[in-house]
Formats: structure tokens, C-alpha cells, sequence
């Protein structure tokens, strides 16, 4: 039985295995026969501290269960985000995938989960109204599987990922983007916006960036000035990759009238699309507030008989592929799209690119 500790235990921390350290909480790891006792860093929230305690010390029979294995993958996701190797965005993806992967896979050894059990959970979701949450699950389970076994924790009968499509999985279908907003679209739903909107619209037209989880973050501070040349200096939030976007024409008449023109002023971290109090909107926040705008233009051509009475909806996404699009219908390289865009490769950015243009075929009009 351990002594009584001298302070009481105000935090509750007896039978964790949890310290606090210069206001720092840290896990003592048990020797092992490759390392000596050791003290991980586990922050400051108490809460994810013995949360991260438990799954460490793990009471109960959950060692060794696909939860159990979850829970330790989105632990090293973590590690690997303060390393900078890994997107914070994919790892909020990834513990949004739990909920329903605990559900169904929680219980069962990742050994033996095979490809007939995730086609099941795909069919089952696709059932339920959401087929496409189901298919970045299962790339959820998949990354945890492809993780363990490169883990020198791996079963010795995980020899297979079931999740693979050469394993005969096959994704629940996809519906394409297709939706292109064509100018009159644009300019109608830009005159009605607030000039929060219209910011956010000009700037995913224009960069060509991730509006939910670059544009709708970016403060004051990424605009750079090397010499007499400004560009916008950031790192992308889901690959990772640092870019440099040259500040010109009208672009660079929008960020002068976000941020001024004197760049002898030291700029604070002021959000480039802020609320009225000066505080970053949220996507889903900014996002709404672009479907009234949009709602607006078809009542005021309701009232008119305008051409826009039934305009389809459309979201900051399909304004970076419009950007997208209309480059490449003014014989942009695609290279330079392919670039701004963040694609991996060309062929991507062809097949985004063209899924939102639709040209009119002539017919046959030889004559027999």
C-alpha cells in the first residue's frame, strides 16, 4: 500500500500516476526493457490529463481493442502535430471519426476486422443518409491500422489492412463539385453581402486557398513586404506546405484596404475577415451569413422577374473552384492553378477544373 501523500491529494491525482511539475502535469511511464522510468508532459488541463492516465494505466479489459488502439493513434497524432509532421485539421477530422467507429469496430481486435466487416459499416451508413462521413471514417481506421502495424506494438496476426481497397473494400460513391457560380451569380449575391462576405469571397476567388481552414483563420501578420514586393506568407493547414502569394492588382487592392497601406505601422494579429468586435468568425458562422445574402438576390428577382429567382445555393468552396475555373478558361498554366490550389498533382487540378466547366457540343451537321 503507497504512503499517504503530504498534500492531501487536492487535485486527485493518487493512483494515476500523474505529478504536477512548475504548473506542468506529467504521466511516469513504468520502466520497460527498453527504457528506464520516464515522465511524459501531458500539459495543463487536468481533465485530458487523467483522461491520457486512464488510457495509459488501462483499467478494465479494453488493452488491445480497436478503441483501445483509436485512442493511442489520436495520442501519436497528437505528439506528431507539436512536432509540426501532421495537420491539426486532420487530427480534429480523425477524433470526429471515433464516436462512430467506437460504436461499431470498438470492441473487436484490429486483427480481426476484415474486409467484409468495413464494407458492412460503409453499406450500413450509406443506408443511414451519410455515405460520405462513412468513407473518411473508414480513412480514419485505416490510418490507425496502417499505423499499428508499423508500431513495434503490432499483434503478430495483423498482417493485412481490411480497409484497403485491394483488400476488395470499395468507397461508398461520391458525388462530384460540380456546381460553377457563373459572374452574374457572383456580382449579384457580392452587392447584397455584408463586407465581411465580400472579403471572404474575394479572397478564396482570388488565392484559390482553403476558405474553412486557411482564409477564415488569417490575421494581418501573413502579409510580407521584401523590398518593394508585398505577398501573402502562410502555411497551408492541410498540407502543410509554405506559400507565397504575390500581392498584385486588385488583390492587393483588397488587402491595403484591409490592412493599410503604411508598412512603417507594426501590424497586430488583427483577422483579416473579423466580426464586429474584432474576433475571427467561425466558418459555419461566415458561411451563414453568405446564404442570406444568396437568399436575398433570389427574392429581390422573385419580386422582378429576374433571371436569379431560383439560383442554386453555393458555399465559399465553389468560389475557389470558380477562381479555378476561370483561370484556366483564360489559359492560365495549369501548373500555376495546380500550385495555387495545393494540389498534389496536375491531374487532380484538371479534374477539378473541368467537373465545373460544361461546354456546348455542336452536332453532327454533315449532310447524307
Amino acid at each position: 500500500m503507497g504512503r499517504k501523500r503530504k498534500d492531501g491529494d487536492p487535485l486527485g491525482l493518487a493512483g494515476t500516476r500523474l505529478a504536477v511539475r512548475r504548473g506542468r502535469i506529467f504521466y511516469r511511464h513504468r520502466p520497460s526493457a527498453e527504457k528506464a522510468e520516464w515522465w511524459e508532459d501531458v500539459g495543463t488541463d487536468l481533465a485530458e490529463a487523467k483522461r491520457l492516465a486512464r488510457l495509459y494505466n488501462n483499467p478494465g479489459d479494453e488493452f488491445g481493442t480497436t478503441a483501445y488502439w483509436l485512442d493511442m493513434f489520436i495520442v501519436d497524432c497528437r505528439a506528431r502535430v507539436a512536432a509540426k509532421t501532421m495537420s491539426p485539421r486532420t487530427v480534429e477530422d480523425y477524433v470526429g471519426a471515433l464516436t462512430h467507429l467506437k460504436a461499431y469496430f470498438g470492441k473487436m481486435y484490429p486483427e480481426r476486422i476484415g474486409p467484409n466487416h468495413v464494407s458492412s459499416y460503409l453499406d450500413l451508413h450509406a443506408k443511414a443518409g451519410r455515405p460520405v462521413p462513412a468513407n473518411r471514417e473508414r480513412a480514419c481506421l485505416s490510418s490507425m491500422i496502417s499505423w499499428l502495424m508499423r508500431s513495434p506494438h503490432r499483434p503478430p496476426t495483423l498482417m493485412v489492412n481490411p480497409c484497403m481497397r485491394k483488400s476488395g473494400v470499395t468507397r461508398n460513391a461520391e458525388s462530384k463539385r460540380e456546381r460553377y457560380v457563373d459572374d452574374q451569380e457572383y456580382q449579384a449575391v457580392y452587392q447584397v453581402a455584408s463586407k465581411s462576405v465580400q472579403i471572404m469571397m474575394e479572397l478564396t476567388f482570388r488565392t484559390l486557398q482553403r476558405p474553412e481552414s486557411d482564409i477564415v483563420g488569417w490575421a494581418t501578420n501573413i502579409v510580407k513586404t521584401r523590398g518593394e514586393k508585398k505577398s501573402l506568407h502562410f502555411r497551408q493547414g492541410k498540407t502543410g506546405r509554405l506559400m507565397d502569394i504575390a500581392l498584385e492588382g486588385r488583390l492587393l487592392e483588397l488587402l491595403e484596404s484591409i490592412v493599410g497601406k503604411n508598412d512603417k505601422v507594426k501590424r497586430i494579429h488583427q483577422p483579416m475577415v473579423a466580426t464586429l468586435d474584432g474576433h475571427h468568425y467561425t466558418y459555419d458562422g461566415i458561411s451563414a451569413m453568405l446564404k442570406k445574402a444568396i437568399a436575398k438576390v433570389r427574392a429581390q428577382h422573385r419580386k422582378t422577374g429576374g433571371p436569379l429567382a431560383d439560383m442554386p445555393s453555393f458555399g465559399f468552396r465553389d468560389l475557389k473552384g470558380k477562381g479555378a475555373t476561370d483561370m484556366w478558361l483564360a489559359e492560365v498554366p495549369i501548373e500555376q492553378i495546380q500550385a495555387l490550389c495545393g494540389h498534389a498533382d496536375k491531374a487532380t487540378t484538371e479534374i477539378y477544373v473541368k467537373a465545373r466547366y460544361r461546354e456546348t457540343i455542336k452536332p453532327n451537321l454533315i449532310a447524307i
